[in-house]
């Protein structure tokens, strides 16, 4: 599970992405779906418009629940930040 969940952190969803399933082992599945406007924008993919067709795959949170049995939940969690509050520029070589 940790691999589909660094997918989905990484390259599909703009948020964070934790594991809660208790899940172990390795899974083949395949999914899906209609990605929306805001999927894939962290790696610079552009996605044409969704099919305006009747029998187009559903979204990502349906298809997840429906195609795999999972569901994502949309929480609050506590996660480590790194802040940044002073950068200046070092001499040129």
């Amino acid at each position: 599970m940790q691999e589909f969940v660094n997918v989905m952190q990484y390259g599909v969803l703009d948020r964070p992405v934790l594991d809660r399933t208790g899940i172990t082992g390795r899974w083949d599945f395949t999914l899906n779906w209609t990605p929306d406007d805001e999927q894939f924008r962290d790696i610079g993919a552009r996605i044409p418009p969704a099919p305006a067709a009747a029998n187009a795959p559903p979204n990502l949170f349906t298809a997840i629940q429906e195609q795999v049995g999972l569901k994502l939940e949309s929480t609050k969690e506590m996660a480590e930040v790194m802040v940044v509050d002073h950068v200046e520029r070092g001499p040129v070589n």
